[in-house]
């Protein structure tokens, strides 16, 4: 016996050793994801809020209600999500079925969200509700899918942070070409110098069906061909309150989703936003797409470096210097919030930089994956994944609604010549808040301990373990 096991160390420490190659291909076809993912919810996350408020006319009560209603639903809605995908099985695999089948679902609800139809009252919010609960729905279906994809094609931790910086470049370029485009492609179809339904309408349209062929390449090219359980796992069943026993003592996990939910509230909050500051604060609807451009151009670049910086620093120290200068440069911008152009492309240059961050944490989430698997036997991928989904828009949820109601507080008034006291209440509050978030989001982040070393080991020992139970 002893022999035996002294044969599987072996065995698995030279899996080991031989170095799992990054796929080109699998790299690309996989950033497709993102590429759909960003085509769809950017109109919701840059410009739902000023839909709501200048061409749909709800109230600043109305429009909170419906973001905490819709988010807190659609938090409780990704553990159940994931709880379906792990449970899935299919000729195609586990998750890429939703990447098949629920973009054009997506698609309907995101044009029937920026659609103006001739109710009133009562009646608009709750349309409005169900509408965005639709698409916020279609959204979490293929999201989980996607993410936990990742873990599927992969079992290298530094091969899937690539395939995650694939994603985030895939995802900075589509941003840099929205950010770039669709203001003034809102503007076009608008046919007027002021943004109008008809403008948001065709733009989402537009955004909408090239989504859809998006998603469908990479369930094509992105085959879940990584072997995660033995034989003898694969086999079993179980229950979902193992699976939620599990998850809820995986202290890395925890950690990470924690962090996650208070850094998704300072980027969140602030994008819903940043429109709001840009042309009442700056003073200019035509410096939107500016800065926003140059966000996502060094967003890009930030997604550029992540594979040679989490190798060099490691996941977790890389996450932390993003967001000191995140952090810094919001602060910077708060203190001096009327600068000339070059100044705010600037500190939006640093700003986009820092946003690179995020997928920094969706790779720390794959090793969480991995360790709850060497520690409590169980691996449920989008279990995992939907539980940061669930951090995400649980945070998106009390942005949004704490976002309009601290609008509103400001005295601001849609479409008019705000006060100066207005204008500084906005600063506050797409600035100051999403720093302190931002401080408070890195905290946790000392208690995570994994790191390549401790990774290693975990490999090896999973290695051990499926040659044992085979």
């Amino acid at each position: 016996m002893e022999k035996q096991v002294d044969m599987n160390f072996e065995v698995a420490s030279q899996k080991v050793k031989i170095q799992e190659k990054t796929s080109k291909k699998i790299a690309v076809f996989y950033s497709f994801g993102e590429v759909g993912s960003q085509l769809s919810w950017y109109m919701i996350n840059t410009y739902l809020m000023i839909f709501y408020t200048d061409i749909i006319g709800l109230s600043a009560a109305a429009i909170s209600m419906i973001m905490l209603v819709a988010r807190i639903w659609d938090a409780a809605n990704d553990p159940m999500m994931g709880i379906i995908a792990d449970r899935t099985h299919t000729r195609w695999g586990k998750f890429r079925p939703y990447l098949i089948f629920a973009p054009p679902f997506l698609a309907i609800f995101n044009i029937l969200t920026f659609t103006v139809f001739p109710v009133e009252g009562v009646t608009k919010v709750i349309l409005c509700l169900v509408l965005y609960i639709g698409a916020g729905m279609s959204y979490t279906a293929l999201s989980v899918g996607y993410a936990s994809l990742v873990n599927r094609i992969a079992k290298d931790s530094q091969v899937r942070m690539n395939y995650t910086s694939a994603r985030a470049v895939g995802g900075s370029i589509i941003q840099m070409i929205l950010s770039m485009a669709v203001m003034p492609a809102i503007l076009f179809f608008s046919n007027s110098d002021v943004a109008n339904s008809r403008g948001y309408f065709w733009v989402t349209v537009i955004c909408s069906l090239i989504m859809i062929p998006a998603f469908w390449l990479t369930a094509y090219h992105c085959k879940e061909t990584a072997r995660t359980d033995s034989r003898k796992r694969e086999k079993q069943k179980i229950s979902v309150t193992t699976s939620l026993k599990a998850l809820f003592k995986n202290k890395m996990l925890l950690i990470t989703v924690w962090s996650v939910f208070l850094g998704a509230m300072s980027v969140i909050g602030r994008m819903t936003l940043l429109a709001y500051y840009v042309i009442y604060v700056v003073g200019s609807f035509t410096m939107i797409a500016p800065i926003f451009t140059s966000m996502t151009v060094f967003q890009l670049i930030g997604s550029m470096l992540l594979p040679v910086a989490t190798k060099k620093f490691g996941k977790r120290n890389w996450l932390l210097i993003l967001s000191l200068i995140s952090i810094i440069s919001i602060f910077v911008l708060f203190l001096f919030p009327s600068g000339n152009t070059a100044f705010l492309l600037t500190t939006a240059a640093f700003i986009g930089l820092a946003n690179s961050a995020g997928s920094v944490s969706t790779g720390m989430l794959s090793d969480c994956v991995e360790y709850g698997d060497w520690k409590y036997r169980v691996r449920d991928e989008g279990l995992t994944f939907s539980f940061l989904g669930f951090g995400v828009k649980l945070a998106s949820a009390i942005a949004g609604a704490g976002g309009v109601l601290m609008l509103s507080a400001t005295g601001y008034v849609p479409g008019a010549v705000q006060s100066q006291a207005s204008i500084t209440g906005i600063n506050v509050v797409v600035n100051l808040v999403p720093a302190i978030l931002m401080v408070l989001s890195i905290l946790p982040l000392y208690w995570y301990k994994l790191d390549k070393k401790q990774m290693d080991q975990i490999a090896v020992e999973l290695e051990i373990r499926e040659l044992e139970e085979d």
